[in-house]
């Protein structure tokens, strides 16, 4: 079976302020470690856009700088219909947000809906949602998404084609 090529991924959470815009910072950071910064479409979003405009949350932009990323340059905005046809993979941070993804997507852009943890490590788990809880919960919540990445990025090397030389449109 061959892997249909990825070049956009979208990361999602409930309110776009704790763990999909960790997930986006963490994943293009990877993603750049590898010498593929410019080849992909990163961006992430909430199911719900009650935060829209915000940065993130100020524990999430703790966490990440702990680890030299800066997250305090994203903005929360909601997931939208144009996304389902933007992004070749859309990934939910939890169930919930799955449910609620596949529920807004059109039929044929179902497939492009994942759960976070299951499509990069093969885990059927939630990233739990640290938002009611302390820096513990948010530095666990980074190891699990910093694991996820990395195996999300040796698996997207694998859709990328690396022998056409030739960089994504979606830059």
């Amino acid at each position: 079976m061959s892997i249909k090529p990825i070049n956009s991924v979208l990361f999602v959470c409930l309110g776009n302020i704790c763990r999909s815009p960790l997930a986006e910072g963490v994943f293009r950071a990877v993603w750049a470690e590898r010498g593929r910064g410019h080849q992909m479409l990163l961006d992430s979003a909430g199911t719900g856009g009650w935060h829209a405009g915000q940065e993130p949350d100020r524990r999430s932009i703790a966490v990440a700088s702990k680890h030299g990323l800066d997250i305090s340059g994203q903005r929360a905005r909601k997931v939208l219909p144009g996304d389902f046809s933007r992004f070749d993979l859309i990934l939910g941070m939890d169930r919930a947000n799955v449910r609620d993804l596949k529920a807004l997507a059109p039929q044929a852009a179902r497939d492009r809906v994942h759960l976070y943890l299951d499509f990069a490590t093969g885990k059927a788990a939630d990233v739990p949602d640290p938002y009611y809880d302390g820096a513990e919960a948010f530095a666990s919540v980074y190891r699990m998404i910093r694991e996820a990445s990395e195996a999300l990025a040796k698996r997207l090397e694998a859709s990328v084609s690396p022998t056409s030389g030739q960089a994504s449109s979606t830059i």
